[in-house]
């Protein structure tokens, strides 16, 4: 197993959120909570030493060559202060934001990340993924998931007009089942636990590493602690819908938490 070292000095943390879907159900409550990460993201800067997006930060994303989404000025302005201020950020795309290619590295400095990552912090051994597509079943997504990775199909959707490609990935996103719930205020039905597609992948890959400490995804909605061995546990860091919820590593133990939402 081949990870990445690095040490975190006292009073320095390292965050871990996910899920902000940015764009729905509409553009009220989106930018409502685009000010809310801001307002976060301008809190915990005071002692971050890296901070991981998990994925799905924008419930569409889709880069032409010249031209990105419209919105969201807010939050790519803070992400951009904060890496210019030596603060590395980190995004592991996930399903809703496959389609990232390399304007947020270039133009914010951004580090993305399309697989699953370990790292080692304070000794402290980290499985890091956004947690689409991982674990058995799901066989439908996983094809899915291929078909919107294939360059072919990636190629073949910039050759529509920029504002016909984001009219229908919004028109999509905002009739899916997501974002109805988003509109409702309602949260993710929790599957129980042992029935977790990451619960199973994460035993699995225990079995073959038993050095991890903590596996943490996004993905699910739904946050989760579970303690999976005397050594390791399992973080579901929720979302930016419903729930709020965040995740930090103070250098000792890693503690999911929730943000005030007005």
């Amino acid at each position: 197993m081949n990870e990445e070292k690095n040490t975190i000095s006292k009073n320095q943390k390292i965050y871990f959120v996910s899920d902000f879907h940015l764009g729905i159900p509409d553009h009220d409550s989106s930018l409502k909570r685009e000010k809310l990460l801001v307002r976060w993201l301008d809190e915990i800067i005071k002692d971050a030493k890296e901070i991981y997006l998990m994925g799905d930060i924008f419930d569409f994303w889709f880069e032409y060559k010249t031209v990105i989404p419209k919105g969201y000025v807010r939050l790519l302005g803070k992400l951009a202060e904060i890496t210019d201020s030596g603060i590395p950020v980190h995004l592991f795309l996930g399903n809703h934001d496959i389609w990232a290619f390399n304007y947020l590295n270039k133009e914010i400095n951004i580090q993305l990340h399309r697989k699953p990552v370990i790292k080692e912090f304070n000794g402290k051994i980290f499985y890091l993924a956004h947690g689409d597509g991982l674990g058995p079943g799901d066989r439908g997504y996983k094809f899915l998931k291929k078909t919107f990775e294939c360059k072919l199909n990636q190629w073949l959707f910039h050759w529509l007009h920029p504002d016909l490609g984001a009219q229908m990935g919004l028109y999509f996103s905002k009739k899916s089942r997501l974002a109805n719930l988003a509109k409702e205020g309602k949260k993710e039905n929790s599957t129980p636990l042992q029935d977790e597609m990451l619960f199973k992948y994460s035993n699995e890959i225990l079995k073959k590493e038993p050095s991890i400490n903590y596996f943490i995804f996004g993905h699910r909605h739904v946050p989760v602690t579970a303690q999976l061995s005397e050594t390791c546990n399992l973080i579901i860091l929720g979302d930016w819908i419903t729930n709020f919820s965040y995740a930090v590593f103070d250098g000792n133990k890693v503690k999911l938490k929730f943000y005030k939402s007005n």
